[in-house]
């Protein structure tokens, strides 16, 4: 079944540069996307446990990467009323269902990097 989309009543198309999906999927793609909403599968985090978690990401990665998925409609944002106050982030039920790709995609990485690596060796030589 085709899906349109709603905004211009045409069908979904990624291969389309003026398709919207284009620029989700951009989105999705990025390195920090997959690896925040990973992080998030494993449940509410405040922003420094994203931050431990999520190694060399900088502070404005991060929250830029947050406030996309929460735009995006990924991920929210629950300030509690406390001195100082915390925030806690946690997928929505459209970043959960994120995680079968997601996911898949960080194992294939993880369980292929040395073929990869073997592969960049020998581009070099």
């Amino acid at each position: 079944m085709e899906t349109i989309v709603e905004s211009s009543g045409l069908p979904a198309d990624a291969f389309s540069a003026k398709c919207p999906t284009r620029q989700v999927l951009d989105h999705i793609a990025g390195k920090w996307t997959v690896l925040v909403v990973d992080a998030l599968l494993e449940g509410t985090m405040r922003y420094t446990d994203l931050s431990r978690r999520i190694e060399g990401v900088s502070q404005k990665m991060l929250t830029q990467t947050l406030r996309s998925l929460e735009a995006d409609g990924f991920v929210t944002r629950t300030v509690h009323p406390t001195i100082p106050p915390r925030v806690d982030y946690d997928l929505t039920s459209l970043g959960r269902s994120l995680a079968e790709p997601i996911t898949a995609l960080r194992r294939w990485t993880e369980n292929h990097i040395n073929e990869i690596e073997q592969a960049r060796s020998r581009a070099r030589d």
